[in-house]
């Protein structure tokens, strides 16, 4: 049985191009959107989507390919790109009733929530970002030796075959290392959830290395298609993230303010499973967000 948010309703609704979705709809009020990131599923918001659904009607889809959603053969290479992914979650809260709503992402997640406030600022009232920054820029800022710790990016990124070969071989490593070495709090994560996380990641390797090989392809095309036309996020945008621009040595916030005039950028102590580790801290950003 999937896990999902406790008192959520476990749904399966349309994406874009006759995918499904898997998703957890509770709550009720204005709607939030949460998009979860790798390597993981919406139960990653199990936390903040309770809090939130005292005032909000809070849905957490499963990205397509991810968790319990659909897992389209990548036969082109828009079936993964960011563009369609978000008009997936756009699909999906239009067939719940809600033409314009808020959306938050974290990871994976937070790229397809940058491209649907690109794509939909009709529809997008207000943007959270978590741990990203956009694929363009995340491509300029890793180089040198401190990029390894994106090897990950590199690896999927390459043609089909033996990534996901490599990657099936030793799935729960592979998937295991990184809940490990990016959470600074491990025991935010239950065993049985993280147990959750690598069987859904086993089952999707194909169509989760598909979502990276975008990254490395049609998404930094959309991006730079973008940036040339001085195309710009029109909704309030909060990012909240690690110190990468430290580590890594770039201006974070300059970064963002680039895409997003009406910016508030974020530093957060927890680790990269924000929203597991820290979720009051979270569900308050979100909140402020949304007063905004």
């Amino acid at each position: 049985m999937t896990l999902t948010v406790p008192g959520f309703d476990h749904v399966r609704l349309p994406g874009a191009d006759g995918v499904e979705l898997a998703a957890a709809v509770g709550g009720s009020g204005s709607p939030v959107v949460l998009l979860h990131g790798f390597p993981q599923t919406h139960l990653m918001w199990r936390h903040v989507a309770e809090r939130l659904a005292d005032e909000h009607t809070v849905i957490c889809p499963d990205l397509r390919g991810y968790g319990a959603s659909d897992k389209p053969a990548a036969t082109d290479s828009g079936v993964y790109a960011k563009r369609t992914m978000a008009a997936d979650v756009v699909t999906l809260a239009a067939a719940l009733g809600h033409e314009r709503f808020a959306l938050v992402g974290h990871d994976r997640g937070a790229l397809v929530a940058f491209r649907a406030g690109l794509d939909h600022p009709e529809t997008i009232t207000h943007l959270g970002i978590l741990d990203i920054v956009p694929t363009l820029d995340m491509w300029n800022v890793l180089h040198g030796a401190s990029a390894a710790v994106g090897y990950h990016l590199f690896l999927m990124a390459q043609p089909p075959g033996l990534p996901e070969a490599m990657i099936a071989g030793s799935a729960d490593a592979f998937f295991g290392s990184f809940l490990d070495a990016w959470a600074n709090d491990p025991t935010a994560m239950p065993e049985e959830v993280r147990a959750e996380y690598l069987r859904a990641s086993a089952a999707a390797v194909t169509s989760v290395v598909a979502d990276y090989r975008a990254s490395a392809g049609i998404d930094v095309m959309h991006d730079q298609a973008d940036l040339d036309a001085g195309s710009q996020l029109a909704m309030p945008v909060t990012v909240v993230q690690q110190d990468w621009g430290a580590q890594l040595g770039y201006d974070a916030a300059g970064v963002w303010k680039a895409w997003a005039p009406d910016l508030d950028h974020r530093l957060t102590r927890a680790g990269h499973f924000m929203a597991e580790e820290a979720p009051d801290e979270i569900t308050a950003v979100i909140q402020d967000l949304l007063a905004r």
